[in-house]
């Protein structure tokens, strides 16, 4: 895996987007501008944490290499280096898919 150049702050992760599906359950095949936001992916980078009014951090409850499931349009989309990747808030991610 190439190293990733970005470091999140706080309670934010970078997600990996999976592909958006390229054809419907009855095998119709989608065009670019009919395909969703992919809202599943793999976490990249998690932040240290969240500061909480005691000075402490609260620790994340998703790390590197989870894969998620968040909400459609949370976050921020960034590309880099022609790849594209989602910058969210830890309680934008709705579940962690167990494998």
């Amino acid at each position: 895996m190439a190293r990733l150049n970005i470091k999140p702050l706080d309670d934010r992760l970078v997600v990996e987007q999976h592909e958006a599906e390229d054809r419907t359950a009855g095998g119709i095949v989608l065009p670019d501008n009919a395909k969703e936001r992919p809202t599943r992916g793999t976490v990249l980078a998690v932040g240290p944490g969240k500061m909480l009014d005691t000075g402490n951090r609260a620790p994340l409850c998703v790390k590197v290499g989870d894969e998620v499931i968040y909400g459609k349009y949370s976050g921020t989309e960034v590309e880099l280096s022609g790849k594209k990747y989602t910058v969210l808030r830890e309680n934008d991610v709705l579940a962690v898919v167990e494998k």
